[in-house]
């Protein structure tokens, strides 16, 4: 795995250390929750700016709370819109090349019909203005990997790839992490990699879990090469310690 692939997100409280310490990337989760972009943005800004001095390359997680860009409702759809466009200009100004989105899937409140149809309708939508960076579209609730992949494939657009996040599909599908990576693997562009028990999510370390993560990560270097990886975890050090103790970096 090459160094300008890896990033570590700002969820980690050592990731700016330990991303100088390797020579590797930052993803920016500081704007996962909106507010930040708001009435906090003043005091947030300087210290992503910061953070950033140091990290070669980076990428944007957009917001994620109260955000579904597959809603039926044209106002939700619209707030999603105009939140997506202010991290996408965040993201532009920081130099990010890929700005990481949730796709909003809820499994109380849509049928996976609903929630891929609405998703196409919003993306097409929303790809008529040019973004200027990669969108990727990350999967959270879903339950297999066709919900998402279908979306991708209706809105047949190279600036819209997929986030693969094998700690949510630990998590929350049936399906195996080997079997998401085999079927989604031509549209992955990004992938998020932490690790849990199966019971939730819990972005645990890389080796303190119940996916086999090196079977994982030297299949996903043969079938993606070109995809980054962002390590998305509390603390970056243990498992960048591993990662080069086991020949991975």
């Amino acid at each position: 795995m090459r160094k300008e692939q890896i990033y570590l997100s700002t969820i980690a409280s050592d990731a700016v250390r330990v991303a100088k310490e390797y020579g590797v990337n930052l993803e920016i989760a500081e704007y996962c929750t909106a507010w930040n972009m708001d009435e906090k943005f003043a005091a947030i800004d300087p210290v992503v700016r910061k953070k950033l001095t140091h990290s070669p390359r980076s990428l944007l997680h957009a917001p994620y709370n109260e955000l579904f860009p597959c809603a039926i409702d044209k106002k939700a759809r619209a707030l999603a819109a105009e939140r997506y466009r202010h991290a996408i200009a965040l993201a532009k100004g920081y130099g990010s090349e890929k700005v990481i989105i949730h796709g909003g899937y809820q499994p109380m409140m849509y049928f996976p019909v609903w929630y891929t149809e609405q998703s196409i309708l919003f993306w097409k939508e929303f790809l008529k203005e040019e973004p200027g960076v990669e969108l990727v579209l990350e999967n959270v609730l879903e339950e297999e990997p066709d919900w998402v992949l279908d979306i991708i494939k209706g809105v047949d657009d190279p600036r819209l790839r997929m986030c693969l996040d094998i700690g949510h599909v630990n998590a929350y599908s049936d399906i195996p992490v080997m079997d998401w990576l085999e079927r989604c693997a031509p549209w992955i562009s990004h992938f998020h990699i932490h690790n849990n028990d199966g019971t939730r999510d819990q972005h645990n370390a890389l080796f303190a879990g119940n996916i086999p993560m090196l079977e994982f990560l030297h299949r996903a270097e043969e079938l993606c090469p070109e995809a980054t990886v962002t390590f998305e975890l509390m603390k970056a050090e243990p498992s960048m310690n591993w990662l080069r103790e086991n020949g991975v970096i």
